[in-house]
């Protein structure tokens, strides 16, 4: 409980459901993984993954994945097990979690997308096939997300955030493959797996100050702690287009090793990366998530 109590969340863990689904929502270093931590101890749940980077193997201490020791302690599920380049998506993340809700559960991440897939449904889109893929993937090489985002169909471009680049190449590979604006797809979303009313759903709000200073403070953490090391082993066959690579600071990284800029620079980039990251969090769940209970810090 000692996380808890230094991250300023003890307070609200007496109010917390014993029985429901609980859901943990926040941005990047807000101590969702202390709370889910105690959560588990003290009803006996499985911790499962909502981040969408903390499935890959590649990357623990980058992306602030549960510790060894973490994992010990309590269940811990969909961490660590998908592989650099083997395609993951908001599907195949939900498909997997049916298979824990059969059992005490807290559902962790900071990733909306999944969230929303979890409580308000999902549509059930196509397979892309590989030769529209490699065409995005040129596209964005090529001419960026700007490019990309003018050939989206309007309604799904007005749902979609313009900078996250994963999205926007989603949303144009949907339509090149279909035909079918993403938006449309989504319009058919089908019955949620786990309506919001039948969980706990919270959403960690941290006063911004207080975030910033510890991302940049757990950002230096990761260092100490491995980070750079990380990025060393994954330069061979480096591939920024990957999703597996859009981990935080692993660019920043990447080219400091690559000897393009030093290394206070690289710290510097990733921590503003983060803090932007954090940001879009923020501006997501205060859209997307108004049915959640927000938590503050005292």
């Amino acid at each position: 409980m000692q996380r808890v109590r230094q991250l300023g969340w003890l307070g609200n863990l007496e109010t917390i459901s014993r029985e429901a689904p609980v859901l943990i929502a926040g941005p990047t270093a807000s101590g969702k993984s202390a709370l889910a931590m105690e959560l588990a101890a003290r009803d006996g749940r499985v911790i499962v993954n909502a981040d969408a980077l903390q499935v890959f193997a590649r990357w623990r201490v980058l992306t602030a994945r549960p510790t060894v020791a973490d994992e010990a302690a309590v269940p811990h599920a969909m961490y660590g097990h998908v592989g650099q380049a083997q395609p993951y998506s908001v599907g195949h993340w939900l498909r997997e979690l049916r298979g824990f809700l059969d059992r005490p559960v807290v559902i962790v991440g900071g990733t909306g997308l999944n969230f929303a897939a979890l409580t308000d449904g999902l549509a059930e889109i196509p397979a892309i096939q590989a030769e529209v893929r490699a065409r995005a993937d040129a596209l964005r090489k090529e001419q960026g997300i700007a490019a990309m985002l003018a050939e989206v169909d309007a309604a799904t471009a007005a749902r979609i955030d313009p900078l996250n680049g994963a999205r926007v190449q989603r949303a144009w590979e949907v339509l090149a493959a279909t035909g079918r604006g993403l938006a449309g797809w989504q319009a058919e979303t089908q019955v949620p797996v786990l309506p919001l009313t039948q969980a706990e759903a919270l959403v960690l709000e941290p006063e911004v100050g207080w975030l910033d200073e510890r991302i940049a403070r757990r950002f230096r953490q990761m260092l100490a702690a491995g980070a750079l090391e990380e990025a060393r082993a994954a330069l061979p066959g480096w591939d920024a287009a990957l999703p597996s690579s859009k981990a935080i600071g692993a660019a920043e990284l990447v080219a400091h090793l690559r000897g393009e800029i030093g290394l206070e620079e690289a710290v510097v980039a990733a921590v503003l990366a983060s803090r932007q990251y954090a940001k879009r969090q923020r501006s997501w769940f205060r859209s997307r998530m108004q049915g959640w209970q927000r938590l503050s810090l005292p």
